[in-house]
Order: C-alpha cells, then structure tokens, then sequence
C-alpha cells in the first residue's frame, strides 16, 4: 500500500485484525497484532488513522500486488468539492485492501463538518470525477515502480483537469470557469514599520462568503486553494460559477486572512485583485513566544512510543507523530508533576509536549492537568496590560483555563467547551485551528520577580480530550511606543 515516498508498505492481512490474532486496542479501528498470519507483523498496530493524509497532498494513493505485477490507484485530480481546507487530514487506503473516496467526513474536524439542510432546502453538488488508475510492469521489473508510474499519471490528471468529457450539465468545463490573481503581502507595523514582506508560501483560497476562517468548517460548497510563490503572487484557476470570499493564512503569522468582497466568477472571468495586505493581530511587542505559527504542533516534542506499540516505518520525521498511544507518555513523563516551562531556559522542542493532554492515573481514570509558564517581567505599569495569545492546531472536548501567579483563583479566561476534531486519537498533529486573544491587566504581575502562567486542561471525562498548542505569544501594550502617522 502507498500514499507518499515515506508511507509505502506490506500491509497485514484483514483477517489479523480478528480477534485471536488481533487484540483491540482503545478504539475498534486500533489493533495490535498478537498472531498475525504473516509473523513478521507481530507486535505491530494496525490503524487507518496512521495513514491519513492531507488534502493538498492526497493525489493518488493505492495498492500493488507483487504476483502478478498490478497496481491499483485512486487519483483525485481536483479538491475542489472535498470539504475543510487544503490542510484538512482524511483516510485514504488501509487494510483490506481498501481504498477509500472520502468527498465529506467529520474526521479531525469534528460535528461542523457534518452537512446540515433546513427543511425544504435544496442543494446541489458535483462529487468527482476520480480516476481509477491500473497499471502494470513485466515480470522482470520491480513492481515497487508502479508508484513511481501512479504518481506521474497523477500529474497528467491534474493537468487534464477539468475533464471534458462528464455528460452532466452540472460540472463545468475549463472554459465556463474563472481565475483569479494577484499578490498577498503581509504588514506587521511593530516590526517592518509601513513596509510589507510578501506571503511567501502562504495558503490563498476562494470559498464561501463567511467569516474569517469559515473555510474550515464549511462542508456544502465549493473551494478552491493555491499557495502564494516566493514574491506572494498567486492564481486560483478552474473556479466554478459563484460567489466567494477570497480568504488566507500565512506561515509564520497567527490569524486569518480575509477579503470581504465578494468575488463572483462568471464563464470565462478573469480577475485580477492586485495587491492585498493582510496584517495579522499584534498589539504591542513580542515579550517571548514559544513554537511558530504554522497551524501545527510538529515543532513541540513528540516522544517515542511505548515499545509495545511502536511501527518501525513511523519512527523518523515528519511520520513520528504517528505512532500509536502517544497521549499516554505524558503521563509516563510527567507522573507526578506536570509540564514546567521556564522562558529563556526551556527548548519548546525538548520541553514542550505536543499535546495538553490529561494524565493516567493508577485506576485507568484521567486527571486534569496544569502546565506552567515561568518569565520575568522587568517593569509592570499597573495602568497597562498585556496580551496573550493563544494559538490551538486542535482541541477536543477541551475546556482550556488560564490563571495568573495564583492557581486556587478563578481563572483570567476560559475557552469553555470547545474543540471536536479527535486529532489527538487519530494520529494527527493539527485538527482544526483557534485563536485567542487575551487582555489580561497588568495588575494580575509582579515587577522584577517570577512570573507564572497557568494553563488547566479542565475538562477529564475522556482521555482523548486536550488541546494542541500552535504557538504561544506574549505581548505588552505600546503605550510607550511612538507610533508612525
């Protein structure tokens, strides 16, 4: 089975995840394999999630069969009718064999992405087309380049797309649809002044109008995604009749972008929106920060799995992540105590969990636990304050508390319940993302002493229940910088 360079594999046999040879793990689609029929399988975990895959990068995926010399392929040659964004994770192919279509699904973004209708609604809307994709090589040749062959009929797909040859009046040929360009650059006036840098390998999507970040959890339309070059230029090509905001997300920076015009492509349109400017949220300066702002918790530390679990073709970057039960080594880390992190002495990729979990404890329930943040502030004006900005690559039934120097006091905020993607579970290393903004007053410091953050996962009912910390930011308010008219 194959997906990606690094995810091509022998795969076990469906009747391994019987009971008898299969020992189910902490959810049905989890197995360990106790008495495989193939016993080089043994002490391996079966799961479709460790082969999920994001949608910008899931193309074609497939199986080979070694005798005869066959492959068996599914190329998607356009997202544009999949649901939840480029970076949105999805199955794929798994144990079977078994390839799946996925056009819409909850997976790592929760009951939003459950397609709702109001009574008497009609909707519409073109699933595909897909393309199955059968090759084969002589006897002599290794079979293992029928994926090198899969991967360059994708390309032609892709090119080819749309196709010409779909009957129904409903999907659209190349000439009824629309394009649009132009440059995205990014201003944060703290740091570059009134200059602009461009938004180089940012994400730029046209999709339904709504509110900034919408696209994540919209699931009836259509949309259409591209990545900004190096100078910021983009073009979004082969967009269907509608109405659309233009919306986007740059690495590097917190937030969503988004245009509130609406855009409508019409047969044949071509627009060209010339320079945007997205200016991501900052109030002040940058007191200190852990991670990077990528929608993604692969920078924090992810641990080795327990020995029990471990699949040897997980074990190096970027597939780490995905090794089974990895939410239970926090408790093995942290027994006792929870995560202390000190600013400018930890390292947030040896001292930062991945996940904000709950801990294990002897009797198989789940405690709430408390991570901390230590810093020195220098100088507190209590007639100032400052900002916090919380970024999440996930959350999952979580209710994530913040309290100042004092953990027995009410906390300075609460998300609430928030989160339903299940990434945590599923192998995933970001569901969907939030921000927080929090103005916390500046009499909640202490000048010239230890300062302490407290971050409680509050809700314990499960154990997949937690948060995945995107990026963290600390800033003071500029009351004392002189700003540019």
């Amino acid at each position: 089975m194959a997906m990606s360079d690094d995810r091509k594999r022998n795969m076990p046999l469906p009747d391994d995840r019987l009971p008898g040879r299969g020992e189910e793990l902490a959810y049905p689609e989890a197995v360990l394999l106790v008495d495989p029929v193939e016993p080089n399988f043994k002490g391996q975990v079966d799961d479709k999630y460790q082969y999920a895959c994001e949608l910008k990068d899931l193309r074609v995926h497939g199986w080979i069969c070694k005798d005869p010399s066959v492959g068996f392929w599914q190329i998607t040659p356009s997202n544009e009718f999949r649901v939840g964004g480029p970076i949105k994770p999805e199955l794929n192919s798994h144990v079977g064999p078994t390839t799946l279509a996925v056009f819409a699904s909850t997976h790592y973004g929760g009951s939003d992405m459950v397609i709702k209708f109001s009574q008497g609604e009609s909707w519409k809307k073109v699933f595909g087309p897909i393309f199955i994709y059968l090759n084969t090589v002589s006897d002599e040749e290794d079979p293992l380049t029928l994926w090198d062959d899969a991967k360059n009929q994708m390309s032609i797909e892709v090119e080819l797309w749309p196709y010409d040859f779909p009957a129904s009046a409903d999907f659209q040929y190349g000439d009824q649809r629309g394009v649009v360009s132009g440059r995205l650059l990014v201003q944060d006036r703290l740091i570059y002044g009134d200059d602009c840098i461009s938004a180089k390998g940012a994400y730029i999507g046209l999709a339904p109008p709504g509110e900034a970040g919408s696209w994540q959890r919209e699931c009836k339309k259509y949309q259409f995604w591209t990545e900004a070059n190096e100078d910021g230029y983009f073009e979004i090509p082969n967009i269907i009749i509608g109405e659309y905001n233009l919306y986007a997300w740059v690495p590097g920076f917190i937030g969503d972008y988004t245009n509130s015009t609406i855009i409508n492509i019409t047969s044949g349109v071509n627009i060209h929106m010339g320079d945007l400017v997205y200016e991501p949220p900052r109030d002040g300066p940058t007191l200190w920060e852990i991670g990077f702002p990528d929608r993604s918790a692969a920078e924090f530390y992810i641990p080795d799995p327990d020995p029990i679990y471990a699949n040897n073709f997980l074990t190096h970057d970027p597939n780490r992540f995905r090794q089974y039960g990895l939410w239970d080594r926090y408790s093995d880390l942290y027994p006792d105590e929870d995560l202390v992190y000190t600013v400018g002495e930890s390292n947030y990729t040896n001292d930062f969990f991945f996940a904000h979990v709950l801990r294990k404890t002897n009797n198989d329930t789940y405690e709430k636990t408390t991570w901390t943040i230590k810093f020195n502030l220098d100088n507190v004006n209590e007639s100032e304050a400052y900002i916090l900005r919380l970024a999440l690559a996930s959350a999952h039934q979580s209710n994530l508390q913040v309290r100042i120097n004092d953990l027995n006091k009410d906390p300075v905020f609460s998300t609430g319940k928030i989160g339903g993607d299940n990434a945590i579970a599923r192998h995933g290393i970001h569901g969907v993302y939030w921000l927080f903004n929090i103005k916390i007053p500046c009499n909640y410091f202490y000048t010239c002493r230890e300062n302490l953050i407290y971050l409680t996962q509050a809700n314990n009912q499960s154990r997949f229940q937690g948060v995945m910390y995107d990026y963290i930011r600390f800033e003071a308010l500029p009351t004392s910088i002189v700003k540019k008219n």
